[in-house]
């Protein structure tokens, strides 16, 4: 007697027909959900963006940043621009987004059927080949029941992955605009104590000359060529502090080699004549931030694994094998062949698992989302408000400082300079009333560069992307007024 048995699961021809049910061409793109990102970040940086994966897109915008570097002094939205093109991690940030594409891809298709096939007698005597063949194709329909809830909360995590995408993109770009401030306010400072010490020289050569015809005590000499000896030391550390802030903004941009052989302004903007007003930048927080949209998706994501978690909490593992078997025997040289149907279902029984600790596990991870999503809606209005009040505030204190602290600094030394011609007033009364407005100047500046931080914490506070930085980002009207650079 040969028997030939096989069983054909049921669930191989239900996919033929709910396969195409859910269509996977919105995840199958290269380029798949990069337009949502596009359009996130566009209305924000007002920077194009390019997700870069292969080599002849590597070249366009290796062309396109040569481009943009070849006017050795930047301002302040072509260093964005090029970090935007140029910087790698920025690149690995939009890797991770084709990854979740391919996750929500594969979350379409449908899981492969197992299949087996084995052969018994082989071999026996009086047997031809082998005596019986035996052959299984299975697959776990539960995983067909549950599949819509899984393309569901790919979906939902491929979104997420998008913002996620567009998160980065703005913060790199407020990164990039405050590491330029910071750089062109560290060289203005260096600027400013290049010239009081070469005051400080002047005071020291006078006040030792003086000294030599007897004029001037040991103690006051001492007194002038030690401030000397100390704003030179203070001029150094803070040519160090303008090169490692010009360092971090070569970095963000992704350059090395020969192209880090460009300068910054020597200052920063003028103050604007008025400030903008954002009376509703709580509300326009809370629609526009991409942080508290992934928070959300977040708790949507939970929400959709809690309910699969529920519908599975009993059974886990469910196989349903349909099919036919087939006997066949010969005798005295007759074969007779019968077919008979044959079915079965597989599960496993909840005896010692009822799932209970899973469903615990997931309502607390429900929780969590819930609690924070609260807490960053919160922590978005309070962003909002503070970026508001540091940019008012700032404006006020360095329009003080312009208007009217600089301005009565240069009062006194002028009015020094006229009585020091008329011989009332001494040379070292002179150069300590230069040195106060030098000081006076610094302060100047040190304001000018909070403003210009505070304005760009602006753009971080309504659409994202300032955690975990010094200031903020939004767009700085860089008119970079004429000199060398660094």
């Amino acid at each position: 007697m040969i028997r030939s048995r096989m069983k054909l699961a049921a669930t191989v021809a239900v996919p033929l027909i709910l396969g195409g049910c859910v269509s996977a061409t919105d995840y199958a793109a290269k380029n798949a959900g990069f337009s949502s990102v596009e359009a996130k970040t566009a209305g924000a940086i007002g920077k194009q963006t390019v997700w870069v994966q292969n080599q002849q897109q590597a070249r366009i915008v290796s062309d396109r940043v040569k481009t943009l570097m070849a006017k050795k002094t930047l301002d302040v939205e072509t260093a964005v621009q090029v970090a935007l093109l140029n910087n790698k991690g920025l690149q690995a940030a939009y890797a991770d987004l084709g990854d979740s594409s391919a996750e929500a891809w594969q979350s379409t298709m449908l899981v492969n059927p197992t299949v087996a096939i084995g052969f018994n007698g082989i071999g026996a005597p009086g047997i031809e080949a082998f005596r019986s063949v035996e052959g299984v194709i299975a697959s776990n329909i539960l995983a067909l029941a549950t599949r819509e809830r899984n393309v569901a909360i790919a979906d939902t995590r491929f979104r997420q992955a998008q913002l996620n995408a567009a998160l980065r993109t703005l913060q790199l770009a407020a990164d990039t605009r405050r590491a330029w401030i910071n750089a062109v306010a560290a060289w203005e400072t260096v600027g400013q104590l290049n010239q009081a010490q070469a005051a400080a020289d002047a005071a020291s050569e006078l006040a030792q000359k003086l000294g030599e015809s007897g004029a001037m005590t040991k103690g006051s000499q001492a007194r002038e060529h030690v401030f000397y000896a100390e704003l030179a030391g203070q001029t150094a550390k803070a040519r160090l502090e303008a090169r490692l802030a010009k360092e971090e903004l070569t970095r963000l941009m992704g350059l090395w080699g020969s192209g880090i052989n460009y300068q910054v302004p020597n200052r920063l903007p003028q103050l604007p004549t008025g400030i903008m007003k954002r009376d509703l930048i709580e509300a326009e927080a809370l629609q526009r931030r991409v942080d508290l949209q992934v928070a959300k998706l977040d708790l949507e994501a939970t929400a959709k694994s809690y309910n699969l978690t529920e519908a599975t909490r009993y059974v886990t593992d469910l196989e349903l094998l349909t099919g036919f078997e087939t006997e066949r025997e010969k005798e005295d040289g007759d074969v007779e062949t019968e077919t008979t149907g044959i079915a079965e279902l597989e599960f496993v029984i909840p005896i010692f698992d009822s799932g209970k600790a899973r469903m615990r596990k997931a309502e607390l991870a429900y929780m969590r989302s819930a609690n924070l999503l609260a807490e960053k809606a919160v922590n978005v209005r309070s962003e909002a408000r503070s970026a508001y009040q540091a940019y008012r505030a700032n404006y006020d204190i360095a329009r003080h400082y312009r208007n009217s602290v600089v301005p009565l600094r240069t009062k006194i030394e002028e009015e020094s300079l006229l009585t020091y011609n008329a011989m009332i007033t001494n040379t070292f009364e002179l150069l300590a009333d230069s040195r106060d407005k030098v000081n006076s100047i610094l302060l100047a500046v040190n304001a000018k560069r909070d403003f210009w931080l505070a304005e760009a914490n602006l753009a971080p506070a309504i659409y994202g992307g300032g955690a975990g930085a010094a200031s903020g980002e939004t767009e700085v009207a860089a008119a970079a007024e004429s000199g060398g650079g660094h």
